[in-house]
């Protein structure tokens, strides 16, 4: 087995979202808020975990507990996951609502990248089973 990526990442006060590494390799990320700390700390995490990066890496976002997404929050998420090394990521989105899926799916319309597969779900299990697909289902 492959030996698995340290995390480099540790709770902070103030800052809403943490972090878990997932079996497959790839993390949990769970947030709370998504106040102008918690982003900024986010994007700094983010960014320092695609150095490196090689292979396919699977990502939960998990958002469900979050009481308003701003246009910002998901305008910097489509700026970090279009970064080319990206390419290597599948990241599943959960959402609480179909409401919040569509809001977030208006404002991501036109976005133009070759990025990370990306796609937002509102059901923990539709979203593990959509990230354990193999590679050649993706298509």
């Amino acid at each position: 087995m492959t030996e698995l990526k340290p995390l480099n990442w540790a709770q902070k006060p103030g800052i809403g979202y943490s972090v878990a590494r997932r079996a497959d390799g790839g993390m949990n990320l769970t947030f709370t808020d998504l106040s102008e700390a918690t982003l900024a700390d986010w994007r700094d995490f983010a960014l320092e975990h695609l150095l490196g990066s090689d292979r396919l890496t699977r990502n939960l976002y998990d958002l469900r507990d979050v009481q308003v997404i701003p246009e910002k929050a998901i305008k910097m998420a489509m700026e970090v996951n279009n970064d080319p090394v990206t390419r290597n990521l599948r990241v599943a989105v959960l959402v609480p609502t179909e409401d919040v899926r569509t809001a977030i799916m208006k404002i991501a319309a036109g976005a133009v990248g070759s990025g990370a597969a990306i796609r937002i779900f509102t059901s923990m299990a539709e979203a593990e089973a959509w990230l354990m697909k193999p590679l050649e289902q993706m298509v």
